[in-house]
């Protein structure tokens, strides 16, 4: 008997720390203190500033190799532009985005520290876009930071994205999906089609697996037509 209880006492210690051990595991995870652990639906690793909690409903679903969250809104940000803003998630939690395939002009000059300023980056967008003055190019990027804010404010919208951010600047390349004219739209095409952006910086497969070259020459179309019949900057 003595024999049994030493045992017994030994293993108690043991099992002490073990059912500590899965009670701080278990509280824990349901804190969201594990979410340096989570990762989207395509593998990628989530932000830390949208992770959630086990159980919620506001996480992604998935289309192809990218994260869907659908009933995003606009946020209010200083840096808020044509063709970038920040995007509130369902759970609340904010990220920046970029669009895939287009650059709506600068909607104003500005001058950095250092004597940096994007007065070359203005005369590019303009030059890309029929060749009009940089100060038409900024009025064109003011309209299509007017047509972006005024559209995404208007109405919840779907963000498929895989948590791109190339230049490390927390930046998120996106599909904006949203409600236009009764029909669901992709938000850079509707930028070409008005004639508010060039099609420029990365581009991607489409979320329903169209490749990024059919994506590139329906582009290539509309601004074709945008072109035709004189839309946007095309129209100056």
């Amino acid at each position: 008997m003595s024999r049994k209880r030493s045992k017994t006492s030994s293993l108690l210690p043991i099992l002490i720390v073990c059912a500590a051990i899965a009670i701080w595991i278990y509280d824990a995870y349901n804190q969201g203190k594990l979410n340096s652990y989570f990762t989207g639906e395509n593998g990628k690793p989530v932000p830390e500033e949208i992770q959630q909690a086990p159980g919620k409903s506001t996480g992604p679903t998935r289309s192809g190799k990218y994260d869907v969250y659908q009933g995003c809104t606009l946020a209010s940000d200083r840096g808020n532009d044509g063709d970038s803003f920040r995007v509130k998630f369902p759970d609340g939690k904010t990220e920046f985005v970029r669009l895939y395939f287009v650059d709506t002009p600068e909607s104003a000059f500005k001058s950095y520290g250092g004597g940096e300023n994007n007065h070359r980056r203005i005369e590019e967008q303009a030059e890309d876009m029929g060749g009009i003055t940089s100060e038409q190019a900024v009025e064109i990027g003011k309209k299509a930071r007017e047509f972006t804010l005024t559209h995404l404010g208007k109405a919840p919208f779907t963000v498929r994205t895989e948590w791109d951010s190339p230049f490390n600047d927390k930046r998120y390349h996106a599909f904006i999906g949203l409600s236009y004219n009764g029909k669901t739209r992709f938000l850079h095409e509707l930028l070409v089609e008005k004639g508010l952006a060039r099609i420029h910086t990365k581009g991607a497969s489409m979320p329903d697996g169209t490749s990024e070259r059919k994506q590139e020459d329906r582009l290539l179309s509309l601004q074709k037509t945008a072109k035709s019949t004189k839309t946007g900057a095309w129209g100056l």
